[in-house]
C-alpha cells in the first residue's frame, strides 16, 4: 500500500471515529434529559429557582432581534407569572464591557412585569458548563428549573446530573440560525471532553445567597 492511500485509509478511520463521538455523545444527552423536559406551564413541577441561560439579544448578520433570545424571555417570563418559580438567575456572556446578556434579559423582564428582587445576575456565564456548575458553587442551588430551547436544556440537564443538581428543563420555543444543530452537536462531545480533562468554570468567585 503506498503513502497515498495509507493516509487516504487513515483520515477515512478518523470521519468513522469522530462520527461514532458525535452520534454517542448525543444520544447519551438525549437519553439523560428524558422525562426532564417540558413544554407547558401547567404540567412543569415548582421549583424555587429558575435558570435562565443567556443569548445575544440581536443576530450578528443583520441585527434583528435574535428569536432565540425573544421566546426565552417570553418563557422565563411565563413561568414566573404562574408562580412556577420564585426566584430567577440569568446567566450569561458579560465578556466585553459593551456586551452584558444578564443585564439585557434582565431589562426586558422587568418591561414584561418581572420584579426585578427575584432576579440575580450571573456575569460569567460564559459557557453552559460555567453556568451549571456557578449555579452550584457560586449561588448554592442544587435544585433548578433551566430555561432555553430544548437542545440546550438537553446538555444543561445533562452537565447538571454530573453536577449533583436535581434539575427539569422548560422549553422555550425554538428559533432558527445557520449552523446551530451542527454546533450543538460538537458542543454535547465537547461537555464529554470538559469532564474528561476536569475542566473548570473561568471564574467562580464569591457566593451570592438567594432567600428561601
Amino acid at each position: 500500500m503506498n503513502k497515498k492511500k495509507r493516509i487516504v485509509l487513515s483520515l477515512f478511520g478518523l470521519l468513522i471515529v469522530a462520527a461514532i463521538a458525535v452520534y454517542v455523545c448525543d444520544a447519551t444527552i438525549k437519553k439523560s434529559a428524558k422525562g426532564k423536559v417540558y413544554t407547558s406551564v401547567d404540567d412543569i413541577p415548582y421549583s424555587r429557582v429558575g435558570l435562565l441561560l443567556g443569548t445575544a439579544r440581536n443576530t450578528k448578520r443583520k441585527g434583528f432581534m435574535n428569536p432565540y433570545y425573544k421566546h426565552r424571555i417570553k418563557a422565563a417570563t411565563d413561568l414566573m407569572k404562574a408562580g412556577k418559580i420564585k426566584y430567577l438567575v440569568i446567566s450569561g456572556d458579560n465578556g466585553r464591557k459593551e456586551y452584558n446578556e444578564p443585564e439585557m434579559m434582565r431589562d426586558d423582564l422587568i418591561k414584561a412585569g418581572i420584579d426585578s428582587a427575584n432576579i440575580y445576575l450571573d456575569y460569567a456565564g460564559f459557557r453552559t458548563f460555567d453556568s451549571m456548575v456557578r449555579l452550584k458553587e457560586v449561588f448554592g442551588q442544587d435544585s433548578v428549573t433551566v430555561i432555553s430551547q430544548l437542545f440546550h436544556n438537553e446538555r444543561a440537564l445533562f452537565i447538571a446530573s454530573k453536577e449533583g443538581i436535581v434539575a427539569n428543563g422548560f422549553n422555550a420555543r425554538d428559533g432558527y440560525a445557520e449552523g446551530v444543530m451542527l454546533r450543538e452537536k460538537l458542543a454535547r462531545v465537547k461537555v464529554f471532553v470538559d469532564y474528561l480533562i476536569a475542566t473548570k468554570p473561568k471564574f467562580l468567585g464569591k457566593k451570592i445567597e438567594i432567600p428561601d
